[in-house]
């Protein structure tokens, strides 16, 4: 499985990718939760999904949809698909 590097976004989370090339049913993907309080400084913790769902887009679609700080590694995947 190929890295994508990391990237750095604006807000200084470090993310890191990896590509592969799997046949994946987009229905079947779960989502890891996070705890946090809220609403902020209620004392109140509540527990969300990090990820509200998940699709399938093109390399074009991929980066009007994706965050800003992240549109780097869809350049390095295009390279390694051999896009470039």
């Amino acid at each position: 499985m190929p890295s994508l590097d990391q990237v750095k976004q604006r807000g200084g989370k470090l993310v890191t990718a990896f590509a592969a090339e799997l046949d994946l049913d987009m229905r079947s993907i779960r989502s890891n939760t996070f705890e946090v309080e809220w609403p902020p400084r209620s004392g109140n913790r509540q527990t969300f999904p990090e990820v509200d769902r998940a699709e399938w887009f093109t390399l074009e679609e991929a980066r009007t949809r994706i965050n800003a700080g992240q549109r780097p590694l869809l350049d390095r995947l295009e390279q390694l698909l051999g896009g470039d």
